[in-house]
């Protein structure tokens, strides 16, 4: 695919959402941070559900880890992988305590080094919270951009170096939000939405559907 093309396609979903933003609730970089721990192999929609009851009661590093590994259980269990999540997010706040003041830190080695998050969850962060040009590239973002062709890799850190290198400054900040909601709704695992779809003739994809 080319220059052109790909600023069309960006161009044309920024025109779409010029205010993309994540699907998860959250007041500050913390819990962000935690409901993207929550959010591995879970739905947004199922992390918002015990966020929304969590929150209220703890909210910070300190709170959650008063609660301990079995409260907090309590407020997680209807997410999947509900046990180690628990123990990933307790040992978080620890270090988090311990380490950096009670603070998420705006560094991605820092926060790489935090229970239960790994490149992705550090991408999201950064770029969510604290305004970073990162990419976090899920199972979404992997499928747009080989099925288009618009950044294809044969794995998920390929195809974030792919994205960093061909999208142009301006985009950056909003790329990862404009693709993964792309993949949530119209290029979709199954049978993508081609005739609903905004970019279908910039779109390298061969075996287009009418739906």
């Amino acid at each position: 695919m080319n220059k052109q093309k790909r600023i069309e396609i960006l161009t044309r979903l920024r025109d779409q959402n010029p205010h993309p933003t994540t699907e998860l609730n959250y007041n500050s970089p913390f819990e962000l941070l935690i409901a993207v721990i929550l959010s591995a192999q879970a739905t947004d929609k199922g992390v918002n559900k015990a966020t929304d009851k969590l929150f209220p009661i703890a909210n910070t590093p300190q709170d959650i880890l008063a609660l301990g590994v079995d409260g907090l259980k309590e407020y997680i269990k209807t997410i999947g992988l509900y046990n180690s999540k628990a123990e990933n997010i307790i040992k978080t706040c620890k270090d988090l305590i311990d380490k950096h003041n009670g603070e998420v830190p705006e560094d991605r080695y820092a926060l790489e080094a935090l229970a239960g998050v790994g490149r992705k969850t550090a991408n999201v962060v950064l770029n969510t919270a604290f305004g970073h040009p990162t990419i976090a590239v899920d199972t979404h973002i992997f499928r747009v951009c080989n099925r288009t062709q618009f950044a294809p890799g044969k794995d998920v850190v390929k195809v974030e170096e792919k994205l960093l290198k061909v999208v142009p400054d301006e985009f950056k900040i909003d790329v990862h939000h404009w693709l993964i909601l792309h993949g949530r709704y119209t290029c979709v695992a199954r049978k993508p939405r081609c005739g609903a779809c905004i970019i279908e003739d910039l779109c390298e994809y061969k075996e287009k559907t009418d739906y």
